[in-house]
């Protein structure tokens, strides 16, 4: 356990980022489970609707941090390309 103030306060901070990274990873996860449902399911239309909002979520979480800004763009280039293969 920490004894110094400032690090007492820093483990307390890395407790709650980690928490609320933690649901970001997730939400970005389930945007692109929907896509990858809709490509199973072979609905193009839904495919393409999905992927719009999943790149959108992708762009966020590259912007602050939470993913890696080439995991981003790595993930909407595979998305993009099983899209596009419908």
């Amino acid at each position: 356990m920490a004894n110094i103030k400032s690090s007492i306060k820093r483990a307390r901070q890395n407790i709650t980022r980690n928490v609320h990274k933690s649901a970001q990873r997730s939400e970005t996860r389930t945007a692109i489970k929907a896509v990858d449902t809709a490509i199973e399911a072979k609905d193009k239309e839904l495919a393409k609707e999905a992927l719009g909002k999943a790149e959108k979520i992708l762009d966020t979480m590259a912007n602050k941090k939470v993913i890696h800004k080439n995991k981003a763009s790595r993930t909407k280039s595979r998305l993009n390309k099983k899209v596009k293969a419908l």
